[in-house]
């Protein structure tokens, strides 16, 4: 069961899988755990992609899938060992009974910020850590600025300091970028630069809607 997941060396219990509905359209991403259990349920299958085929298997296959990879192309997954055997990590599974598409926005906080911006300060450009960065009202606060996508950006301790309470042009700064709301989570944008996260992103390219991670 999946309770029992414990971590083995190359353990992919920090990984996350992208969650399609009846209908094959992506909802949500997941973290492993809760893969696993809808899987163990009944409630979805894995989708695989192999040579530009889809290719659907119930938990049990699954797990006779993830033998065969075990064995002749171990590293090309990420696994997870429970007590009586190693389980390979899907990248997809699809709901099969839910067909509907969450209401969902994608939420602006600072990690969303963060990601949008690239960690790059929007006055001078260079990337930092986040801990090194802090996010600046373009339009400041005593000025009636609000907390928005357009008005908040990413911005080093320099920059903030030499902009101070007042607007880029009064300051003598110009914003590299100037700031928007993304149609999409920008932490989907860097997982898809994610070697292991490929296969999500046909089903993420023509997308119209919002998937939120969790």
């Amino acid at each position: 069961m999946v309770s029992s997941i414990a971590a083995p060396a190359r353990s992919g219990i920090n990984c996350n899988v992208l969650v399609l509905n009846k209908h094959y359209l992506p909802i949500r991403i997941v973290n492993v755990k809760r893969a696993f259990s809808l899987l163990c349920r009944q409630l979805a299958e894995v989708i695989h992609i192999e040579a530009g085929h889809y290719l659907s298997y119930d938990f049990e296959s699954w797990v006779e899938i993830s033998e065969l990879s075990k064995e002749f192309e171990p590293h090309a997954h990420d696994w997870i060992r429970t007590v009586r055997f190693d389980i390979a990590i899907p990248r997809i599974v699809r709901l099969l009974l839910y067909d509907r598409m969450p209401k969902q926005q994608v939420k602006f906080n600072r990690r969303n910020i963060f990601a949008r911006d690239g960690n790059h300060c929007q006055y001078c450009g260079k990337k930092f850590s986040s801990t090194e960065l802090s996010l600046d009202h373009v339009i400041p606060r005593s000025r009636n600025g609000d907390n928005s996508w357009e008005n908040i950006v990413c911005c080093c301790m320099k920059c903030n300091v030499r902009k101070g309470g007042r607007t880029p042009a009064e300051a003598g700064m110009k914003l590299i970028v100037q700031p928007v709301k993304p149609k999409i989570s920008p932490v989907i944008s860097i997982k898809l630069s994610d070697h292991r996260y490929r296969s999500w992103k046909q089903f993420l390219d023509h997308a119209y809607w919002n998937v939120e991670l969790k």
